[in-house]
């Protein structure tokens, strides 16, 4: 069974790019992650320049980069890719600390992140009923 599993992995094909150094918390990137995927390439883009949020550039970044590898590597349509997956994971957190009163310090944690996001081709859609 396994050797089935193994050529049916071979034959699709994931596009996908990961930026391993993003200056935010995992708290603060997965609400901007659950709101991209699903969404075309080009609507989620225009999500994200269009939000306030100081971490969007770097998750645009992030999947333009995608978008790149889809169209280089697979000859993929840009035009009929959808956002598959988008999430994110915790890297390093740097330590430093703030002088307080009474010779006391206060920690600052400074997280990183690493944000992955897989594109795929969207598949024809078939309509089911007589309404189309």
């Amino acid at each position: 069974m396994s050797k089935k599993n193994k050529k049916k992995i071979n034959k699709d094909k994931i596009v996908r790019s990961i930026n391993n150094n993003i200056r935010s918390s995992v708290r603060k990137l997965n609400p901007i992650l659950r709101g991209i995927v699903g969404k075309k390439v080009d609507v989620a883009i225009r999500d994200l320049d269009f939000s306030e949020k100081r971490i969007t550039n770097d998750i645009k970044k992030t999947l333009s980069s995608a978008v790149a590898n889809a169209e280089n590597n697979f000859q993929y349509d840009i035009d009929k890719l959808i956002v598959k997956e988008a999430y994110c994971g915790k890297k390093i957190i740097m330590k430093r600390f703030r002088p307080r009163a009474k010779g006391r310090a206060a920690p600052i944690l400074k997280p990183y992140s690493s944000v992955t996001i897989i594109l795929s081709e969207a598949k024809k859609m078939e309509s089911h009923g007589s309404k189309s």
